[in-house]
């Protein structure tokens, strides 16, 4: 199992299963970004390590990019990375308004690493 804080300020390879414009297979949401997983991962809800990729707007299938956040959720056991290409910054504001669409739905925070 992965501790997602981990992931801060490394580069991973993410699989898009979910691409931008897409709908979810069950609650019919539109995905309004790009949303995926690192292979080979575990998290605590014993799937791979979802990651929210901001920074493209188009759909894709797959991603290396630099983990800038994650999304803690305080009422749920799937914290969420927030991934962009090159490690491109976004503040906590601009964050929660592209993953809105999935999050509003979650308690959570989103965690950063120290500098």
């Amino acid at each position: 199992m992965v501790n997602s804080l981990g992931f801060l300020g490394q580069k991973v390879n993410v699989v898009i299963d979910r691409p931008l414009g897409s709908k979810h297979p069950q609650h019919g949401f539109i995905y309004e970004v790009n949303y995926g997983y690192i292979p080979n991962t575990k998290s605590p809800d014993g799937e791979e390590q979802d990651v929210y990729v901001l920074g493209i707007d188009k759909p894709s299938d797959k991603i290396i990019g630099v983990c800038i956040a994650v999304i803690h959720r305080t009422n749920d056991n799937d914290d969420k990375l927030v991934v962009t290409p090159n490690g491109e910054d976004f503040s906590d504001e601009e964050i929660e308004k592209l993953v809105e669409f999935q999050e509003k739905y979650f308690k959570h925070v989103i965690l950063r690493k120290l500098l």
